[in-house]
């Protein structure tokens, strides 16, 4: 069970708000042995002074001494404790505020600065709800004090802390609804005696259209959670801050290195918890050509292609002399089919070349290799837990055809679902080879057969788990199977192994 931590310089601090017995005094914080060899605690430290060698300051520091999370860290102190420290960081606000400004101030045109307060990343203004949330991550505090100055131009001036003696009655109430908001995991009333061993947050996005898991996936993972005595809630992108209130994340979101999955996964790297994906196999598995020099190195079977820089005459002649037509092009990063390609002939390729490029400096450019199933083999912690077929979609040469809509029957193929141990073994051991050559996480490989050898078309690091289809064999232990993983290397961590 995680233990939660409020602490305060005196009791009196707290006075505006409900009693709890999560209170606790810094002095008794650093100084009782109970606290120090306690794990699995989260600290929230509000002591009015953290400056540098202060009282506030040595809690932050023992904190993480002791394993413990904290807010704020040591690293944020210390960041916000000289302005030339965190200058150059404010920078990137001042195209928002220079827009947000004059719609504060108004007509006051003698108004040179003015100041606002951010409380667990919320805003009262709702014109600076974004830059306070972005200021919130970057600097994750419970209160921040912001203010913008103008010289010349409106820019962010001075970001510092804020302790609970300062707060008008105005602020205590938003401080309180902002805490209730930020943590209501930690402050809810618990529905049952039960407690939960571990904390796993689950990212995703309610709005993305081809989501790895589909919602009752979600809910079996919910479910399996339970089972395993492991409080599970659904995040999104704005709970980036929260990352530090569990003890593992599960991307459940399309990972890309544009998109906020990557951020996600390096922040809760760099706060200790267990990840899937982990930035290294999102880095590597988002590119095509990354992987396909991996395996070319290290003798995985792969499908013939060159990756190219240009579209010269030259490059399609070495094109044309090693691989046939039709061709196949990739941009290094698509997925679900998105961003590939076939030529038929040089004028086609001569055009697609020159339409990818404007997008990578590289494009990867493949023999045709047609089959009617590619298959897709489930991997976790270098063990194999499904195998499908994946058909390519009706009158197609892709699983996905996206010149259909979603909603269209002839989208996608159809599949088929089947024991490990009935798939051929040539294709799960060339799946295994190629997985474990990026790490021990969640993969899923994607494989051409010919019959008698199998060839990796790439592997994925956020593979589709949906219900009825990846789950078709094993049901609910499929989900059941992905949890204990997490609860194995959360185990082996908070013991050293890892």
């Amino acid at each position: 069970m995680t233990n939660f931590f409020v602490l305060v310089d005196k009791i009196d601090d707290w006075k505006p708000y409900f009693p709890t017995d999560q209170l606790i005094l810094a002095n008794d914080y650093l100084f009782s042995k109970s606290y120090s060899e306690m794990k699995s605690t989260r600290v929230l430290n509000l002591c009015q002074d953290t400056s540098y060698l202060s009282m506030g300051y040595y809690c932050s520091l023992l904190a993480e001494a002791r394993s413990h999370k904290i807010m704020p860290a040591v690293k944020v102190i210390n960041d916000l404790s000289k302005k030339g420290f965190y200058l150059y960081d404010l920078e990137e606000f001042d195209e928002q505020i220079k827009e947000i400004a004059p719609k504060i101030i108004q007509k006051d045109i003698d108004v040179k600065s003015f100041s606002f307060k951010i409380f667990f990343g919320e805003v009262e203004n709702k014109l600076l709800k974004s830059i306070g949330r972005q200021i919130f991550e970057q600097y994750p505090c419970p209160i921040l004090e912001v203010v913008v100055s103008y010289k010349n131009f409106w820019k962010v001036d001075t970001v510092h802390q804020v302790g609970l003696k300062t707060l008008s009655e105005n602020d205590q109430n938003i401080f309180a609804k902002a805490l209730e908001k930020f943590s209501t995991k930690i402050w809810r009333t618990p529905k049952s005696s039960k407690t939960y061993r571990y904390d796993l947050a689950i990212l995703v996005d309610p709005d993305e259209n081809m989501a790895p898991s589909d919602e009752q996936a979600l809910k079996l993972f919910a479910k399996a959670c339970k089972e395993q005595s492991v409080y599970c809630e659904m995040i999104t992108k704005r709970d980036l801050s929260r990352l530090s209130e569990f003890d593992a994340l599960f991307i459940r979101q399309t990972t890309s290195i544009t998109n906020i999955t990557y951020k996600f996964s390096k922040k809760a790297k760099a706060e200790g918890l267990v990840v899937i994906d982990d930035p290294d196999s999102i880095l590597k598995c988002t590119n095509k050509i990354f992987l396909a020099n991996l395996f070319e190195r290290n003798n995985v079977p792969i499908i013939p292609g060159h990756f190219v820089s240009d579209s010269k005459e030259k490059t399609l002649n070495m094109l044309e002399e090693s691989l046939s037509y039709p061709m196949v092009l990739k941009v290094p990063d698509g997925s679900f089919s998105i961003g590939v390609k076939k030529a038929k002939d040089r004028t086609e390729l001569l055009a697609l070349l020159k339409d990818f490029l404007k997008k990578s400096s590289l494009v990867m450019v493949q023999k045709f290799f047609y089959t009617d199933y590619d298959w897709r083999i489930g991997i976790i912690g270098k063990k194999p837990i499904f195998a499908c077929k994946y058909f390519m979609s009706k009158g197609h040469w892709q699983i996905y055809n996206h010149n259909q809509e979603k909603s269209n029957d002839d989208f996608s193929g159809n599949f088929e679902t089947m024991r490990i141990e009935d798939a051929p073994p040539y294709v799960v051991k060339t799946a295994l080879k190629a997985a474990n050559l990026i790490g021990d996480s969640l993969y899923g490989v994607d494989l051409k057969d010919d019959g008698s050898k199998a060839y990796v078309v790439e592997v994925n690091d956020n593979p589709n788990i949906d219900f009825n289809v990846e789950d078709k064999v094993l049901g609910e232990e499929l989900y059941n199977l992905v949890i204990k993983e997490f609860v194995n290397r959360i185990e082996k961590q908070k013991n050293g192994s890892i």
